[in-house]
């Protein structure tokens, strides 16, 4: 058996190490605030994969978004050009029944060509402005010269070359002929 009066003999195993309640306190303490931080920091790892993972849909969809808008303007004008393939269809065919002379055929051809033109604008949405007889409007007509007249000044007499529109947006203003006062 160990001395009692000799304090720095080592303890034997029979001895019961003595915890005193201050200690133990702080040991309890510990124990709950170790375990307080390892829930903390797995909240904590599961945010930040929540995080990561929502910054990745967001990308995903900013890249999606930009592809789409990339595949909607390299096909914008799919349907007015598979229009357009009428039209030269039809132009081509009077080019070679040109040399036949038969002109009324000619002019037919002509004007079912014009009319699928026409029919192809209408689905696009291009507006022709034709503004003869109406008050020049600067916004969608072009002076190409003034002609003194009995019309109110600043009238519409003689359209050159008609304008388009699409969805009110100017594409070509009308050149036109305007009165001046005399």
């Amino acid at each position: 058996m160990a001395d009692p009066t000799n304090a720095s003999a080592p303890a034997t195993s029979d001895e019961k190490t003595e915890v005193l309640p201050e200690t133990a306190v702080q040991l309890v303490e510990m124990e709950r605030l170790k375990t307080e931080l390892a829930g903390a920091e797995e909240r904590a790892k599961n945010h930040w994969e929540q995080y990561l993972r929502a910054l990745a849909d967001v990308d995903n969809v900013r890249k999606r978004g930009a592809k789409d808008l990339e595949s909607a303007r390299q096909f914008a004008v799919e349907k007015f050009a598979q229009d357009l393939i009428g039209v030269k269809d039809s132009l081509e065919l009077g080019i070679q029944n040109s040399a036949k002379g038969d002109v009324a055929a000619l002019v037919e051809g002509q004007s079912a060509t014009l009319r699928l033109l026409a029919k192809a604008f209408e689905k696009a949405q291009i507006e022709e402005i034709n503004p003869e007889g109406q008050a020049f409007n600067p916004e969608l007509h072009e002076a190409m010269m003034t002609q003194p007249s009995d019309a109110p000044p600043d009238t519409v007499l003689t359209v050159i070359q008609r304008g388009y529109q699409l969805n009110g947006r100017l594409l070509r203003p009308a050149r036109v002929v305007v009165s001046a006062a005399k």
